[in-house]
């Protein structure tokens, strides 16, 4: 609520300030490693980060969670650090370290004093080229991983709903497999296949080095050419080629139940176009269409007519992922108000989005929303972090340092025509994919 009255304020005293792009400097090693450094010399601080161009959609037919699974085992021991050495200096030098898989990138990270940078460069170099398994760290990590899956999805119901929704979604393409992995396929994940993956994927010519910080960008690059430059290129690296999925030429609709639901609900999906390199505009405004149907709980038009007109929802929402490789979702969802069937409120969704096909936008909403995403662009550029996370995704999905300092003027140069094209295009029913999650007694 705080951050959303400081973007509000932001609108109010800025609303024609241009969003001026930070400091990006870009070089490219001779290994064919990318670097990008971000200069922010309001703190002593450094964000280091590599982002490897693989994720849980990179896997072979059959080893789905391997990408997750070699993150677990990427903080075990190389050829000069003990397991979990690298994560306990980053502790004793003041700083903090993690990482994440998605299903298009793999990055490992580290916040510390910028006088540290040569150290923790060194560390992650390392283990981009001398990770050292044993059977035993693979058996090991596998019950670390089982039992995160059994916590995170195993346990939770709307997890498990969501990821049939998923599966629903994508019947061909691998974006259908849970990042996690699948539990079966996790139990027989080996050496072998972790092995094989580090070493196809795990190269400086499929990675991307993004330094943000109290940083100089010459010295940068030049730690970057002592670390990781001598660290050969994969000569075998694959182009990233996956199947296409095929035309959805039918509504599915999914009932998932279960005794540990507690309020029903429904998540609708539809495939949607992604941010492509020098051509963002249809993702922009899948963004103002996200913001506009359920981006408030007041006033978005889900939320204006679902919830406070009929009161046939409690809770309303919609989102938009729009980085991404392959073609991504746009999601819709609500929570049916006390004694309203879940069958009723997915009808009213329907007649409501059908009005605003018909309708079209609201224009003084419009450019409300216009000047909320500048002011919220503008306040973004003030976390360093941030700024890391928003280049390094980016440019792991295929996108460029150019796309990225093109998307504040994009978001600005969507139109109200623009939104409603979108939405034709991509919110067809025959498109749809809607997963009912409701409660079951215990007796069925």
């Amino acid at each position: 609520m705080q951050r959303h009255i400081l973007i509000s304020a932001l609108a109010l005293v800025l609303p024609l300030a241009p969003v001026l792009a930070e400091e990006v400097t870009t070089a490219t090693l001779d290994n064919g490693m990318e670097v990008v450094v971000i200069e922010d010399h309001r703190a002593p601080a450094v964000f280091h980060s590599v982002w490897y161009r693989t994720g849980a959609a990179d896997e072979p037919p059959g080893a789905s969670g391997a990408a997750h699974f070699l993150e677990h085992l990427m903080f075990k021991a190389t050829d000069t650090l003990a397991a979990g050495e690298l994560s306990a200096v980053v502790t004793e030098n003041g700083g903090s370290d993690n990482a994440a898989t998605t299903a298009d990138f793999t990055y490992y990270y580290q916040r510390i004093a910028a006088d540290r940078l040569d150290l923790v460069m060194g560390m992650e170099a390392d283990r981009m080229r001398n990770l050292r398994l044993t059977p035993e760290d693979i058996e090991t990590e596998r019950q670390v991983v089982i039992e995160e899956r059994n916590q995170r999805t195993e346990n939770n119901p709307d997890a498990l709903a969501d990821e049939q929704g998923r599966a629903a979604q994508y019947l061909n393409h691998p974006y259908g497999a849970p990042v996690v992995g699948w539990m079966h396929e996790l139990r027989g994940l080996g050496y072998p296949e972790v092995m094989d993956f580090y070493h196809l994927y795990y190269s400086p010519n499929n990675a991307i080095l993004v330094v943000a910080g109290d940083v100089d960008p010459a010295a940068v690059i030049a730690l970057a050419q002592e670390h990781y430059g001598p660290i050969p290129p994969a000569p075998d690296l694959p182009p990233r080629l996956r199947p296409e999925e095929p035309p959805q030429r039918a509504a599915r609709h999914l009932l998932f139940a279960d005794p540990r639901v507690a309020q029903d609900h429904l998540t609708r999906s539809y495939l949607a176009p992604e941010r492509d390199p020098g051509d963002q505009g249809d993702a922009a405004a899948l963004l103002f269409l996200a913001e506009i149907l359920g981006g408030s709980p007041f006033t978005s038009v889900l939320a204006r007519d679902l919830v406070h007109e009929q009161a046939v929802a409690t809770e309303v929402w919609a989102s938009y992922q729009a980085v991404s490789v392959d073609a991504t979702t746009f999601r819709l969802g609500l929570t049916p108000a006390a004694g309203v069937p879940l069958d009723e409120a997915e009808a009213a969704m329907d007649a409501a989005l059908a009005r605003f096909l018909d309708e079209g936008v609201d224009l003084a909403r419009f450019e409300r929303l216009r000047t909320q995403l500048r002011a919220a662009e503008i306040y973004a550029r003030d976390n360093v972090t941030g700024l890391a996370l928003r280049y390094g995704a980016a440019l792991a999905s295929g996108l460029s340092v150019k796309d990225v300092q093109d998307w504040p003027a994009i978001l600005q140069s969507v139109t109200e025509a623009d939104v409603m094209r979108v939405a034709r295009a991509v919110l067809d029913p025959d498109h749809s994919v809607t997963v009912q999650v409701v409660h079951e007694s215990e007796e069925g």
